[in-house]
């Protein structure tokens, strides 16, 4: 069973290359992120095609998230229990089309779109925060009412949890950037501490841009090897002991409308 997650950066205008990647790759799952549209414009057809059931949670052009399955899509779920909302400059919170869980083949498949945090002292980054928390939350909950649980958060978690993770840790000090704060790190270890495994990291520990997941589309980020690991798979213990292999596939990053973040492609056994 292989189970992708792939941050799409708008599924109506990268949907020929959704398509092809798919033909192309024996994925049994695909968590997608950022579909930018509403249920009524989502290309639908595009996954009848090939035999994949699909749910989607989208609001407007903004955000949205979605999962393909062609090993049964059951038990939809469209954020998670707690799930934060966000009001900006004090408006009534919106909930966000960020979150969506299903059931595939066994395995719980949850496709997650982390808040960006947009700035160290923006608004944004106490609700990255507190939505990270509570999903944490959830987690250990899921853990101790059944150890056994095989279930994987999948997607755009917006944090480079190491040095590492980032092509230049010194540009992103001195510009004051996100992603690699402290406190946005400590998130993302505490899914670790809670007994989740990051496939990717036992397999292709790095540094390198082979193992990065998102380059930015200025600057010739991309051909410069300047780009980020912050499209992760953390699986449960049970789910974890089942991983053959785990991969990034950078190809896809090519060529003309290509998505600024690559696939993150996960084989269990």
């Amino acid at each position: 069973m292989k189970i992708a997650t792939w941050n799409v950066n708008s599924l109506r205008a990268r949907a020929d290359r959704v398509e092809a990647w798919l033909e192309a790759n024996d994925v049994d799952v695909l968590a997608i992120q950022e579909t930018k549209c509403k249920d009524e414009n989502f290309p639908w057809e595009l996954f009848e095609r090939l035999d994949y059931e699909v749910a989607h949670f989208g609001f407007s052009q903004w955000n949205g998230v979605a999962i393909a399955s062609r090993v049964g899509l059951d038990d939809v779920q469209r954020t998670f229990a707690g799930q934060p909302a966000f009001g900006k400059g004090g408006k009534d919170p919106v909930q966000e089309a960020r979150a969506i869980g299903a059931t595939c083949g066994g395995v719980r498949v949850w496709s997650l779109y982390v808040p960006n945090g947009r700035g160290l002292q923006d608004e944004h980054m106490p609700y990255k925060l507190e939505w990270l928390d509570v999903l944490r939350q959830d987690v250990e909950g899921w853990l101790a009412q059944d150890p056994e649980a095989q279930f994987a958060l999948t997607g755009d978690w917006n944090i480079a949890p190491r040095d590492e993770d980032v092509w230049d840790m010194q540009y992103f000090l001195e510009n004051n950037l996100t992603h690699v704060s402290a406190p946005e790190r400590q998130a993302f270890q505490d899914f670790l501490d809670a007994g989740l495994t990051d496939p990717m990291r036992q397999r292709h520990p790095g540094p390198g841009p082979g193992v990065y997941t998102y380059w930015d589309y200025t600057q010739l980020r991309f051909p410069k090897k300047e780009g980020m690991r912050i499209d992760f798979q953390l699986l449960s213990p049970a789910l974890a002991s089942r991983v053959v292999d785990a991969n990034v596939d950078r190809e896809e990053r090519k060529g003309k409308g290509a998505s600024d973040h690559a696939p993150v492609v996960v084989e269990l056994s």
